[in-house]
């Protein structure tokens, strides 16, 4: 997205990606995996030769492409030669000095590997056969997943005009509800859900349920922070993550934010609490640094408005985003837009059943936007497989729609 020394990387490691065996599709369909697996598993079964070919633009799970920043790096290399001994005291570092910027106590805050798991885990936490859970849809689907193992039923709700979380359907569609998920900026739509609709649903939600709020994107946008609910001892939980402003989807990083005994119930699924010590060591040097958020906050805006203006110019059609994500409509069944694309060495995102002819596309690199621009406008150009969408026809792209990237990845 930049040339920034302090944040620019080569994306070698990302074409490196092993093939995986027979197992994947068992395990990844109980929804309690840590993202690192589904991140490998899906991308390895989408492309049949394993790493992505030469020179792909890569731009289908919202990973930034910048990689951690200098000092997160020179952090990882100092500590790789004590990666034998466990990092329980590093690890609580992370946690107590997130809490200290934040203004929170140290027990309102814990480590995992990535955002992904105390998701899962909320969801097995507070929702059962007798608790529903809620989401957005289109919503990352991660929770989804989860509630099958926790037996819960999924109530889903369209997004409001402005693209926001319905947050009074949420409340309508499910009276038993044990846990509502909120992504703000949501993904896939890269959209916010204003603070006062998140304190609308923390009033108005059934006694006993849980507002989950996902803010894995918030730092690419202007949006208010949950936390302030949390610190106010409200049943709200706030994930963090280090994979997406950070550039550390790799390492395996991320933070629950809650009530001392919310942070208990997720914690009693979890094990021992020692993450990696280069995630925790980068982790803490990016927190550190006050000029890595804003610095590549100010190069993704710039690349989104950029492409946004292209598209505008092109008059295609997309939902205006603040986040790494956006929402393209294709116009035609998204899988024939996917391979096409694919078959010009750009690898774009999977679509959501609810908006079938909708792709989502990661904000890259500047180059790599201008080679996406290339690759979409010869696909549109070209002749659709089909001119309209049949029933039958929206019941393949539905059940195909993941041809990149199939189960997700944290919050991809």
């Amino acid at each position: 997205m930049g040339s920034d020394s302090r944040c620019s990387g080569n994306g070698q490691s990302r074409r490196s990606f092993l093939r995986l065996g027979a197992a994947v599709p068992a395990v990844l369909t109980s929804g309690i995996l840590g993202e690192s697996f589904f991140a490998a598993s899906a991308r390895a079964a989408s492309l049949p030769h394993g790493p992505f070919p030469k020179d792909a633009v890569i731009i289908d799970a919202n990973e930034n492409p910048l990689g951690p920043c200098s000092v997160a790096r020179e952090a990882i290399a100092e500590i790789t030669g004590d990666s034998g001994r466990y990092s329980f005291w590093l690890t609580e570092d992370l946690s107590k000095r997130f809490a200290e910027q934040q203004g929170l106590k140290p027990e309102y805050v814990r480590a995992f590997p990535g955002s992904g798991e105390p998701l899962h885990f909320s969801v097995l936490a507070f929702t059962s056969t007798a608790r529903s859970y809620v989401t957005a849809d289109p919503g990352y689907e991660a929770g989804m997943h989860a509630a099958k193992i926790s037996g819960a039923r999924v109530a889903k709700a369209p997004l409001t005009t402005s693209y926001a979380h319905d947050v009074k359907a949420m409340l309508g569609a499910a009276p038993d509800a044990g846990l509502f998920y909120v992504c703000t900026p949501n993904n896939p739509t890269g959209t916010l859900t204003p603070h006062a609709d998140i304190e609308y649903l923390v009033e108005h939600k059934p006694k006993g349920s849980i507002v989950l709020v996902d803010e894995a994107y918030i730092h690419f946008s202007d949006a208010t922070t949950a936390l302030d609910l949390v610190k106010a001892d409200q049943d709200v939980l706030v994930l963090r993550t280090f994979s997406k402003i950070y550039g550390m989807a790799g390492l395996r990083c991320g933070l629950a934010i809650g009530r001392p005994d919310l942070i208990a119930k997720i914690s009693s699924f979890s094990g021992w609490n020692s993450l990696p010590v280069t995630a925790v060591a980068a982790a803490l040097t990016s927190l550190d640094d006050a000029t890595v958020v804003p610095e590549r906050k100010r190069i993704n805006a710039a690349v989104r408005s950029e492409t946004f203006a292209w598209l505008d110019r092109n008059r295609y059609s997309y939902v205006p985003s603040v986040s790494n994500c956006f929402m393209l409509d294709t116009k035609r069944p998204a899988k024939e837009v996917i391979d096409a694309m694919a078959a010009r060495n750009v690898f774009i995102g999977r679509a959501w059943p609810a908006w079938p002819t909708h792709v989502r596309i990661t904000v890259g690199t500047k180059s790599e936007m201008g080679k996406f621009q290339v690759a979409f406008q010869e696909v549109m150009q070209s002749k659709p497989a089909h001119n309209a969408i049949t029933p039958e026809r929206r019941l393949w792209t539905n059940l195909d729609g993941r041809r990149v990237r199939g189960a997700p990845a944290e919050n991809s």
